[in-house]
């Protein structure tokens, strides 16, 4: 295990970001020494011991943890401008971490490797419960994160001595995440409702679990895909009236697909899509959920 490192050492790439930041301090928590990487070097804080620039290229040496969360935000019109950021800034930025560590020599080569991805990979599958073995789906997003991980898994095959963990993310419900934030202002309206029919399964997370299992992952020897997902996936449906209910608001309201479609393009059709991913290999290693339900998820959070 990686605990028993005597460094323990982790550099995050998106250590400014919404989860970056929250696993830099979760890490920094637990006694990791904390180096985020950044365009330009900041003043540590917030749980980062030591910021190093990313640019030309992030320095990975003398680090026993490298986790790439870097990544455009997918939530916006697919242009083919935008399509070239998201997929640059996933498989390129991902190819280029790959090809540092090849370079490096075996005494200041991290162990693991833990790359961003999403169960956009999954496609949409209407209700098959798809645990990390499940391959992967069809669409835009889905062939976005099979490049995506197939540039991290380089690492497994050409570099030696490292251990890649392909995360797979579901939808982050934490304060001062995008979707979090949005979804509250517009239920707190209370303007919100189901996308489409909401029949379609909505895998999604609690931000402190997301962190937990990400370190729980690099801790107990996990690789591969590794879906960072709530145990009890929901409808959109069901996610729309528990939401609602909690905030004490209606959700008439609803987005019908062509709507979406409409105005967000191939975003407002991935809004539709029915992944019901299941956190498998968390579960089986032993990880223990802190918000297992979405009810137990909002009440927290609200």
């Amino acid at each position: 295990m990686v605990a028993g490192m005597a460094d323990k050492s982790i550099g995050i790439i998106g250590a400014s970001g919404f989860i970056g930041g929250a696993l830099a301090r979760e890490a920094a928590h637990r006694g990791w020494r904390v180096v985020g990487f950044s365009r330009r070097v900041r003043e540590p804080g917030d749980g980062v011991a030591e910021w190093r620039e990313s640019e030309p290229a992030p320095d990975c040496r003398g680090l026993a943890v490298v986790v790439n969360l870097a990544g455009e935000s997918v939530a916006q019109r697919w242009t083919e401008s935008k399509k070239r950021e998201l997929e640059e800034s996933r498989v390129g930025v991902t190819r280029t971490l790959v090809g540092i560590l090849q370079g490096l020599g075996e005494a200041e080569r991290p162990r693991v490797l833990v790359n961003g991805s999403a169960v956009g990979y999954y496609g949409d599958r209407g209700d098959r419960e798809l645990d990390e073995s499940a391959d992967a789906g069809e669409g835009y997003l889905a062939e976005l994160c099979q490049a995506w991980e197939e540039a991290a898994q380089r690492a497994a095959e050409e570099v030696a001595g490292i251990r890649v963990v392909r995360w797979r993310t579901g939808v982050v419900l934490g304060p001062g995440g995008e979707a979090w934030q949005r979804m509250r202002r517009v239920f707190t309206l209370g303007l919100g409702g189901r996308f489409g029919d909401g029949s379609q399964w909505m895998p999604w997370i609690h931000l402190d679990d997301l962190v937990g299992g990400m370190l729980h992952a690099i801790d107990h020897d996990l690789d591969g895909p590794v879906n960072g997902t709530a145990p009890n996936p929901v409808t959109n449906r069901e996610f729309t009236r528990t939401l609602a209910a909690a905030l004490g608001r209606p959700a008439f309201l609803h987005a019908p697909g062509f709507a979406l479609k409409l105005a967000l393009g191939g975003f407002g059709g991935a809004l539709l899509d029915s992944q019901r991913a299941v956190p498998a290999k968390l579960l089986l290693s032993g990880y223990s959920f802190r918000f297992p339900t979405l009810g137990k998820a909002l009440e927290d959070l609200l």
